[in-house]
């Protein structure tokens, strides 16, 4: 097995392996699946695994101080399956198990697992040839179904269908700062990469969002498979319902690091499309970031000739007069209701503004 030694610094991973080669006898692709107290789908995940066409890959499994049925559940299957390999420690959280399972995994891939989710029979078959016949693909999706015992409501429906809707790399890229364009488990991706980037980290905020943007400042390449190869499972006490990492709030924050690191960085002027709830939010931390934030755009005539946090508030006829009005501005898009970021893109497109240079959609 490789050695591999762990160092924590500012919050990330560093992984230094002795030796890069794959050793003799190392899987293709490994299964990174954290583990916490998921006994009622737990068997029907692993079911999914091990019933995968692939069968060069090992399923490298992170009890996470479980304390209900997991632990055996687990032991089981590696008894009886020896590509299923267990790691246990105390609860620690996701990030420490992604992390920890991370240095365990030996394949060239590392395919994204959550205990309650289910993969298509072909999915890491049709995801690591396809990564194989392009290397120059770095993080691979998939398209997903989401499903719920009770049925998925509205919100969830429209949420498919965007991540759906973002297959090439420039349309994921394109929607990145909107919101997470790749669901964690849906992704493969080269193991050296997701090591030399530090793995994840624990920012209070999402850990696979923040990856994302990470490796696109880097200049990664991100793709889909147009197949369905993962049902995603909806229920009360997914993580991303429970725990506060998830909450729009975190979400904004990790936006406007991103943004201040990235798109950002040395801009002299900063425009916000939208005076309303999500712009006000997200403005807030921008301005801890000490972004140059020069004004609101909206289209709400009464709030033209208002402030918002001593900016003022403009109508969207008035951005060209800006536009002229000394260095060129960046504006961020940041207006959540349905509908609002195809008509804004629409507004700025047809007056010469170019999106990822001049304007970015953020919500």
């Amino acid at each position: 097995m490789i050695s591999t030694s762990l160092a924590r610094a500012d919050g990330m991973i560093s992984f230094r392996s002795w030796n890069n080669e794959p050793m003799r006898g190392d899987p293709q692709v490994s299964v990174l699946l954290p583990v916490h107290n998921a006994e009622p789908f737990l068997d029907a995940c692993l079911d999914s695994l091990c019933k995968q066409t692939l069968d060069d890959f090992e399923i490298v499994a992170v009890d996470d101080g479980s304390t209900d049925a997991s632990p055996l559940i687990l032991a089981s299957r590696a008894r009886s399956d020896s590509r299923v390999r267990v790691i246990r420690q105390p609860h620690m959280g996701l990030v420490a198990a992604l992390n920890r399972g991370l240095s365990h995994c030996t394949g060239d891939f590392v395919a994204r697992m959550d205990a309650d989710d289910l993969a298509h029979p072909e999915r890491m078959r049709m995801q690591a040839d396809a990564l194989c016949a392009d290397p120059a693909i770095d993080v691979l999706s998939c398209r997903v179904s989401i499903f719920a015992s009770q049925g998925v409501g509205r919100g969830f429906e429209l949420y498919e269908a965007w991540l759906n809707s973002l297959v090439r790399n420039d349309d994921i890229q394109r929607d990145l700062y909107v919101e997470s364009p790749l669901p964690h488990p849906s992704v493969m991706m080269k193991r050296d990469l997701l090591r030399d980037a530090g793995g994840y980290r624990d920012l209070g905020w999402p850990e696979d969002y923040d990856l994302w943007l990470r490796l696109a400042a880097r200049g990664c390449r991100f793709e889909k498979l147009e197949n369905v190869l993962l049902h995603w499972r909806d229920h009360g006490q997914r993580l991303t319902r429970t725990d506060p990492r998830y909450a729009v709030e975190r979400f904004l924050a990790c936006k406007a690091h991103h943004l201040a690191t990235g798109p950002l960085r040395g801009r002299q002027r900063v425009l916000v499309w939208g005076a309303g709830q999500t712009g006000r939010r997200l403005s807030k931390h921008l301005l801890r970031h000490r972004l140059p934030l020069e004004a609101f755009v909206d289209i709400d005539v009464a709030k033209s000739g208002r402030t918002l946090r001593r900016r003022p508030i403009v109508l969207p006829d008035q951005l060209e007069t800006l536009r002229r009005d000394g260095s060129p501005p960046v504006l961020l898009a940041a207006v959540a209701s349905r509908g609002a970021r195809k008509r804004i893109r629409r507004h700025l497109e047809t007056r010469g503004w170019r999106e990822t240079q001049d304007f970015w959609c953020v919500a």
